[in-house]
């Protein structure tokens, strides 16, 4: 009589927890336009969420702590003209976030430490270069200042965000709308899902497609596909007779499936978040009540299911902090920000430990906030691993850092003399932001001064009695 073996993972028991009531963020008017974006973004600073507005596009951030009821006259960020369909935060500084709409634009933004007492209206830079709406926004994992946008005129942009140029236009690699991107974890490859069933991993700096995959699902609705740690595909669809299914590819030989499962009948995108520390790939549907998780691995059957946190309420978009925004002394591995129609909840999934050490094995160093490479050294062929940082005492956020924004002087190709600064690099680097907190700081200056000054008057008023009364 055969015993069967349990499969031995540290991971077999995650289990996801909603936080309490008083640590939601609630009356928020989440987005409802229709687009497959996750409609939130977090970082340890703050989670931004796309939100209805009229006559344009907005969304709000706010301050991790700021939980609770949300005044309706909350300042929001409403440059674009069109609604927002994407945001992503800059992995290298946490008060820097793009936003790309429908009005063919992405647009850079400095966020305050603070909340502004106005909407945010100028963005640090806006980038043009799209003829159709931008749906898609993913940061250069390693290099500074890279964004990537991708665009309904099946266009894909790589942006130098400190200067407002286009580095490179990928504009015949794709023959449809395209519906992901994502990058390797050293940002020398990306992998992208297609309306024209096509799964490409491309070389940008070549301007080439290095590996393709014809159809890995043969459903028509949208697909999804994530790197792996280890330079494998990830990718979630359909089948053809529309039952969810999940893949695993490698892109050496992408003639068969590592792994392939199904799952269900659902209409909802699979979203899939990927935490290469774990290896703990998590399936969040919009729509669905539900987030599936499971975990890669390099034993059969590869993608290994663990558990499934179920709730009551669909989801309308999700956020997926960073491990260096999770809580270590709680044995969190990960953190979701689970937007309902009116409220953001987030959700904790934990390893149960006893001890109240710290647990490296839940824990290897992570990618921190230092950019390993400058935008020019990784255009000119160079790569480099991502900056670790430990998580032994908690990640403590940098204070904020200005995005400066050098523009070119098209008109004036003459070489600069001395060292005299360009006037638009003096005009750019006062942001907005800038100045509302020089602007706070000397209010704040003033009224200390002012109570300064007033408690000098009384003191004196008091040594004139006590004169008067001793004469």
């Amino acid at each position: 009589m055969s015993r069967r073996v349990v499969r031995q993972s540290k991971f077999r028991h995650v289990f996801g927890q909603p936080v309490k009531a008083d640590q939601m963020y609630e009356d928020i008017r989440v987005s409802k336009v229709t687009w497959d974006s996750s409609f939130c973004a977090v970082n340890p600073k703050f989670v931004a969420i796309i939100v209805e507005s009229g006559g344009g596009g907005a969304f709000m951030v706010l301050p991790l702590a700021k939980t609770g009821r949300v005044d309706k006259n909350i300042p929001l960020v409403t440059g674009h003209t069109a609604p927002v369909l994407d945001i992503d935060w800059c992995p290298h500084n946490d008060n820097v976030i793009a936003s790309a709409s429908e009005d063919t634009t992405v647009m850079v933004w400095q966020i305050p430490d603070y909340i502004p007492m106005r909407n945010l209206t100028e963005p640090v830079v806006t980038l043009e270069g799209h003829s159709k709406r931008v749906g898609i926004l993913t940061w250069h994992p390693t290099a500074r200042n890279i964004l990537l946008s991708a665009g309904g005129d099946n266009v894909i942009i790589l942006w130098n965000v400190g200067t407002g140029e286009a580095l490179l236009t990928l504009d015949d690699l794709h023959t449809d709308l395209i519906y992901n991107v994502c990058w390797n974890h050293n940002g020398s490859l990306f992998v992208t899902t297609c309306k024209d069933k096509h799964l490409r991993i491309i070389d940008p700096r070549q301007h080439l497609v290095v590996a393709e995959r014809f159809a890995p699902h043969e459903g028509m609705r949208p697909m999804r596909a994530v790197f792996t740690r280890d330079g494998l595909v990830f990718t979630t669809g359909f089948t053809r007779m529309s039952q969810r299914e999940l893949g695993l590819w490698d892109p050496k030989n992408f003639e068969e499936p590592i792994a392939l499962q199904e799952m269900d009948t659902s209409n909802g995108v699979l979203l899939p978040f990927y935490d290469p520390d774990s290896s703990i790939v998590y399936l969040c549907g919009k729509g669905d009540s539900s987030i599936r998780y499971f975990e890669i691995t390099d034993e059969a059957p590869y993608v290994h299911y663990l558990s499934t946190y179920s709730s009551k309420e669909p989801q309308r978009g999700m956020g997926f902090m960073p491990k260096r925004g999770l809580d270590v002394s709680k044995c969190e591995i990960a953190r979701f920000f689970k937007l309902h129609e009116r409220k953001c909840e987030p959700i904790v999934m934990t390893v149960p430990r006893k001890s109240d050490l710290f647990q490296d094995d839940l824990y290897p160093d992570t990618p921190g906030p230092e950019p390993a490479l400058e935008a020019d050294e990784w255009l000119s062929g160079k790569d480099a691993e991502p900056i670790l940082v430990s998580l032994r005492d908690g990640y403590v956020p940098v204070k904020n850092r200005e995005l400066k924004v050098t523009k070119k002087n098209i008109l004036d190709s003459r070489p600069p003399t001395g060292p005299r600064r360009s006037q638009s690099t003096c005009d750019t680097n006062f942001s907005r932001s800038a100045l509302e907190e020089l602007l706070e700081e000397i209010r704040s200056l003033r009224q200390t001064v002012q109570a300064h000054e007033k408690r000098i008057s009384d003191l004196e008023n008091k040594l004139c009695q006590f004169t008067n009364g001793t004469d």
